[in-house]
């Protein structure tokens, strides 16, 4: 199966996605926004697979697998397992190293800032890293990959009992990193686009 991209999203029906930039867009054009950044990010994700032998599995919540297929078709997509984001992350790379993944790399869908150059240095840090997160400026991170010698059970006690959502998400899981003795490497810092105070890195990125 070769080296792997994960993209986490969500099914982009109105009032169920970027609830916190309900307020300044509206239930529909936060909905809209969320689409727009998934398609943005998937298509940065294509541009790596034209480039290196990878391939790609979008796992989602929300909405039907008709509808997903529907909005992306072409492409492999499997339902997010898990009551946390923890266990869903977990879940996803358990399910890609079994169909025999090696070095996988997870992303999320609210950083515009993704670049193909940022994704190929993550995968060259896990030849010689355990572990390679992407810090976002909010304290959370908008990637993480674990190396082909890293079994995806090793994770758990990186990622459950979290505080999701949180500004200290990295900052704990660097601190679990260290404690469970795993080589981690770190990618350039970016920006994710959650609340309404980060619409302004939106427009820097993508004007318009």
């Amino acid at each position: 199966m070769g080296d792997q991209l994960i993209l986490f999203t969500r099914y982009p029906e109105p009032g169920r996605v970027k609830t916190r930039l309900i307020p300044e867009l509206g239930e529909r054009g936060a909905a809209d926004l969320h689409k727009k950044l998934t398609e943005t990010c998937l298509s940065c994700l294509f541009k790596v697979c034209a480039e290196i032998d990878t391939g790609i599995t979008v796992f989602f919540t929300g909405g039907s697998k008709r509808q997903m297929h529907r909005w992306l078709p072409d492409i492999s997509l499997v339902r997010q397992e898990g009551a946390d984001l923890g266990e869903r992350m977990i879940a996803a790379f358990s399910h890609v190293r079994a169909l025999g993944g090696n070095r996988i790399l997870l992303v999320g869908s609210d950083c515009p800032e993704l670049s193909p150059a940022i994704l190929r240095q993550g995968f060259q840090h896990l030849l010689t890293h355990d572990l390679v997160l992407g810090p976002a400026h909010d304290g959370g991170y908008y990637l993480v990959g674990i190396s082909t010698d890293l079994a995806s059970a090793s994770l758990g006690p990186l990622m459950v009992d979290m505080q999701w959502g949180t500004g200290d998400v990295l900052s704990m899981t660097l601190a679990r990193v260290r404690r469970a003795g795993f080589s981690y490497s770190l990618l350039p810092r970016l920006h994710d686009i959650d609340r309404p105070e980060d619409l302004e890195y939106l427009e820097i990125v993508h004007p318009g």
